[in-house]
């Protein structure tokens, strides 16, 4: 037990809040001499807001959008590591990833954190495709993940990953499905989500928008589209094309062809500009 707290202070226990200190954002009075001091600690959830970086998932009719800012660090003032660095492929520093043909996320808080928890997620959708012979779906995915996170807040060797995972797909049975799993091993379904420092602006806008609806309405231009002002509303930004990642599942076909596709890609930064041309002309 900790003299001053009155309470053990281990990482994987849970505190007289009923949080844990590796996971929660929780902040402990101390008295000391009379006085209130409040120590906060570095967690997972803190990790998330840290990057800078706001996401956001909308669920359409027919499709399913992840959308984030995209940011490529500043490059050095020295010459020497300036050539070095010059090439470098923003792709490197991308938040959106495929994790199987018909399920995509989008990752916020630590990049390194997200390599590592998309990696895992990659093999667990393609173990679950070769031993039952039809792709992982959205929901049993991002019950995985949630499971995982989990493990990691059991014991104090095991630090839990910075991050907080939004994943689209487009089911079969089910249609278009939006699930988000953060570092505690909480996953839950949305209509809207969002994630990072901006997290409670997005939302209030997006419930706003959503108000007595069971999804976004329109097509997936419209669904984009509202994605996109939400970023730009509460971030007080008006974007261009290469200042943003958007995922979509149900969306236009790769080839050009008329149609949707149901498997998750990337848009490109023309299909970018042409969503962000019919905003501009909207307002």
């Amino acid at each position: 037990m900790s003299g001053s707290a009155g309470y053990d202070r281990h990482i994987t226990i849970f505190s007289d809040q009923g949080r844990l200190y590796q996971v929660g954002a929780y902040t402990a009075p101390v008295r000391r001499r009379s006085t209130i001091t409040f120590h906060a600690g570095k967690y997972a959830f803190k990790a998330i807001t840290a990057a800078n970086i706001t996401s956001v998932g909308v669920r359409g009719k027919d499709c399913a959008v992840v959308l984030t800012q995209k940011k490529v660090p500043v490059r050095p003032a020295s010459a020497a590591i300036h050539a070095r660095t010059s090439s470098l492929s923003p792709l490197r520093f991308s938040y959106v990833f495929k994790l199987s043909p018909s399920v995509g996320c989008v990752m916020t808080g630590s990049i390194a954190d997200a390599r590592a928890s998309v990696m895992r997620a990659q093999g667990e959708a393609a173990e679950f495709r070769y031993k039952y012979g039809y792709e992982m779906p959205c929901d049993v995915l991002a019950k995985r993940i949630a499971n995982i996170s989990q493990v990691y807040t059991q014991r104090a060797y095991m630090r839990p990953l910075g991050v907080a995972t939004t994943l689209v797909s487009l089911d079969s049975e089910f249609g278009p499905q939006l699930y988000k799993c953060d570092p505690a091993g909480y996953y839950v379904g949305y209509k809207a989500t969002a994630s990072g420092p901006k997290t409670q602006e997005a939302l209030n806008f997006l419930e706003k928008k959503l108000k007595n609806r069971d999804c976004a309405e329109g097509d997936w231009k419209d669904v984009v589209e509202l994605g996109i002002s939400t970023l730009s509303q509460v971030l007080s930004v008006d974007f261009k094309k290469n200042e943003l990642e958007i995922g979509i599942v149900g969306g236009p076909r790769a080839d050009g062809q008329a149609g949707t596709d149901s498997e998750f890609r990337v848009l490109t930064e023309d299909e970018i500009d042409e969503r962000l041309q019919a905003i501009a002309d909207k307002d």
